[in-house]
């Protein structure tokens, strides 16, 4: 696509979703303005604005020179002597509590965030660290971790256009300074404002004999600015660490390298306050510590300490009391150790939101070969990837919940309606404006890149092969699932404020549900015409994944699942199918519930047509299951069966309901112990595939909540039915919901942390750690009713 038609599909696509802020009222909207929105970092506030101000915290432990570089915390990071973090309360309107526990640096880190009058009066956040009791005492510790010495950082940065400067740099000398640290700023976004970092006169600060703490006395705090790069402010840790050099550069010349002054004196900043767009504030302490941080407008009255501690209680106090109103677990997990595990596992699913803006890298290069259309497309397309004919677009913005903060810190389209499936239940204004803001990504033809790589700090985290996103690949389109989440949700709380801004919120958002369900139909179409087909009801609803290599289809999300060998252009794909059935009867109940109803009537036989192709091709009578297919070497239809996930896709998406034919030979399958079945969830891939467990085994045994949440719900569903299927699916269900939680709590008890997966033998977590997208998916699992009659019949035990 030319760059002017882009930038036309860009104008289009922001100009309908910016209708939203008539949908939204104001209070709904300022209370949604600041937040913990920088889900890279452990604690970082920054507003839902495009260049603003950004703030963050970094800290390591001081009493050593070998150390210090390692430990030094800014980014989450995977495997970095952490034994456990995130929030243990939190609600993007009000603030919450976070605790990381530092095993690394002997000490436990708690950051609390409230907001002041909806967000109106500012916001506050506390730093508070703790050592911790199996902290092993340092080099300079002499008297146990109580005399643990500890230095924290905390940045302020200024992107575009705005100020931001120090106060008192009049007075200010190398020594640093006394009591607060005050920094005024103001942008035309938010207008004038003062951020204040408290000096706690309860804290305590190292001592030395070196002659270099007369000078610079510890018990003082230091600021150093500097005007930095818009593109390199988000790299704090490498800015701090020049400030340090600098220091340490001047301590060697003046003492030399035989007579430094302790580490906790030499790893301190610069103190050089003055103009700047970055400061960074610095503070060292001895044992615990408290302070306080404090953003208000200049026309409000900034809140005391005494004011904070308050807000904290109350912000924490109503969290829990909403909590066990709206996602309080269901027997046989009452237990307080439960609601723990249920709020914690939540908190940092919706902690993890966070907003993003920049620009990200687009092939629109529309290579001939990108059509597919050749045996060997995909070694041809490889070859047009390789000709790095991407260019930056953009910026973008996306405000979205997040897999994992060490790993994913960014947008994922299949993801994120997952996400979101719990979020409804709490806060489902919050999730409309998530919605939008991953429709306003939107191109004029349709597409959603799969993958939002917003910015250099964004492309940080990703390896460069897979940066580069093409219009032509898809991605399961599980926001629909979530539209049709809030449907039900408003429909059975109909008196619910959220209910009221649904539907103009519909209304707003239907053009652009059209233009995406039209895009996935016309350039994810599967071909029925090029090859001799079983007979099927429609000769157009068939559909194959763009974007497949040799081994992968990164497109579906099942990346490594077994494909059919070697890939062809005549293709189809069960997953695919099933979601395309997904969305048309999401699209059907959108058009309804807005009063569309020539449109529902399309959508509907649309549906319908998919539900009965999908028996039609990929029902496979001898296998008794759902299957792919492709073309053979004498140019016949045939169907590749690796029985798994992709085997029960249409009983996931809700294709096979309790009437279906072929019910009875799903739920056998997925109850099979030498198939899918196992103590701690469906597997990924049967038991018995020969490709089980082999390569990168990504998708080729695991358990995944995601894919367990779907066969769950849909369990659920077929035992609320009378039929011949109903008692089996109803054990089915009680095993199943007990078996996940108790998989995914014992390991959480174990290492701290929800994983991206699970071994489907042991239980443990496993891939990628702190995984707190869609294995949060556990909240709506223990939500979720026990059909059983009790321990015995309902198939519990204790955990």
């Amino acid at each position: 696509m030319p760059w002017k038609q882009w930038a036309v599909s860009l104008l289009l696509s922001t100009t309908v979703l910016a209708q939203d802020s008539t949908v939204f009222s104001k209070e709904s909207n300022d209370t949604l303005l600041w937040g913990a929105y920088r889900p890279n970092v452990y604690f970082g506030v920054r507003p839902r604005l495009p260049k603003s101000l950004t703030t963050g915290l970094l800290w390591s432990r001081v009493e050593d020179f070998q150390s210090v570089q390692q430990n030094v915390r800014y980014t989450c990071e995977q495997h970095e002597g952490m034994a456990g973090y995130g929030w243990d309360a939190y609600d993007p309107r009000t603030g919450g509590v976070q605790t990381i526990h530092d095993r690394g640096n002997g000490i436990d880190i708690e950051t609390s965030f409230v907001k002041f009058d909806g967000g109106g009066g500012g916001w506050s956040a506390r730093i508070k660290g703790t050592p911790r009791e199996d902290a092993e005492a340092g080099p300079g510790s002499e008297g146990g971790v109580e005399s643990m010495k500890t230095a924290v950082w905390f940045t302020a940065g200024m992107e575009g256009l705005g100020g931001l400067e120090v106060e008192g740099v009049e007075e200010a000398d190398d020594t640093g300074f006394e009591g607060d640290i005050v920094l005024n700023g103001q942008t035309s976004d938010l207008g004038e404002f003062k951020l204040t970092l408290t000096d706690n006169p309860a804290n305590r600060h190292p001592a030395h004999n070196h002659p270099s703490g007369k000078s610079k006395p510890l018990s003082n705090s230091f600021v150093h600015s500097l005007q930095v790069p818009e593109e390199a402010m988000w790299q704090s840790k490498a800015i701090l660490f020049g400030s340090l050099k600098t220091t340490i550069d001047a301590y060697v010349e003046e003492y030399t390298e035989e007579k430094m002054p302790p580490p906790w004196q030499t790893y301190t900043i610069q103190n050089r306050p003055g103009q700047g767009n970055m400061h960074v504030v610095q503070k060292v302490f001895q044992g615990a510590f408290e302070f306080d941080v404090f953003y208000a407008p200049a026309e409000t009255k900034q809140p005391t300490s005494q004011d904070l501690t308050k807000a904290i209680k109350d912000v924490v106090d109503i969290f829990d009391k909403k909590y066990r109103s709206v996602l309080a677990p269901q027997a046989p997990f009452t237990a307080e150790k439960y609601m723990r595990f249920s709020k914690s596992l939540f908190s940092n699913l919706i902690g993890g939101i966070g907003y993003f803006n920049g620009d990200q890298l687009i092939d629109r290069s529309y290579d001939p070969s990108y059509e597919e259309e050749n045996e060997g497309f995909h070694q041809e397309t490889a070859e047009a990837r390789s000709l790095n004919r991407q260019e930056l677009e953009g910026p973008y913005e996306l405000f979205t919940s997040i897999p994992s903060r060490p790993f994913f810190p960014r947008g994922f389209l299949w993801d994120e309606g997952f996400h979101l499936l719990p979020i409804v239940d709490w806060d489902p204004e919050l999730v409309m404006q998530i919605i939008s803001s991953w429709f306003g990504t939107m191109d004029e033809e349709g597409w959603i890149a799969r993958e939002q790589i917003l910015g250099a700090e964004a492309r940080s985290k990703v390896p460069q092969e897979f940066q580069v996103q093409y219009p032509h690949y898809a991605n399961p389109p599980t926001l629909f699932m979530t539209i049709q989440a809030l449907i039900d949700h408003a429909q059975e709380t109909s008196k619910d404020d959220s209910a009221k801004t649904l539907k103009p919120w519909l209304k707003q958002l239907y053009p652009l549900l059209q233009r995406n369900f039209a895009w996935y139909r016309r350039t994810q179409s599967g071909d029925l015409k090029s090859y001799d087909r079983p007979k099927s009801f429609s000769s157009k609803e068939a559909y194959r994944w763009r974007g497949r290599t040799d081994r992968h289809v990164l497109t579906s999300g099942l990346d490594d699942y077994p494909r059919a060998q070697p890939p062809h252009p005549g293709e189809l794909h069960t997953d695919l199918m099933a979601w395309m059935g997904m969305m048309a009867r999401s699209m059907q109940s959108v058009a309804t519930y807005i009063g569309e109803t020539g449109d529902s009537g399309t959508h509907a036989k649309i549906a319908e047509a998919i539900q009965r192709n999908t028996d039609d091709l990929h029902w496979d009578k001898s296998a008794k299951t759902y299957c792919d297919v492709t073309i053979d070497e004498y140019e016949e239809s045939v169907r590749v069966c690796h029985k798994g996930y992709i085997s029960i896709f249409p009983f996931m998406t809700g294709l096979v309901g309790p009437s279906n034919e072929h019910l009875g030979d799903v739920l056998d399958l997925i109850a099979d112990k030498e198939e899918l079945w196992s103590e701690h969830g469906v597997r990924s891939l049967s038991k018995k595939d020969e490709l089980y467990g082999t390569e990168e085994n990504y998708w080729r045994s695991p358990v995944w909540m995601n894919m367990n949440y779907l066969i769950l719900t849909n369990l659920y569903k077929t035992a609320q039915s009378s039929g011949p299927h109903q008692a089996k699916a109803t054990r089915m269900y009680n095993t199943l919901r007990f078996n996940l939680v108790k998989t995914v709590y014992l390991s959480w008890l174990e290492t701290g942390f929800a994983w991206e997966q699970y071994h489907p033998e042991t239980g443990q977590g496993q891939r990628t750690q702190h995984f707190t997208g869609w294995t949060s998916l556990v909240v709506k699992m223990m939500e979720m009713p026990d059909l059983g009659s009790g321990k015995g019949k309902g198939g519990h035990e204790e955990l």
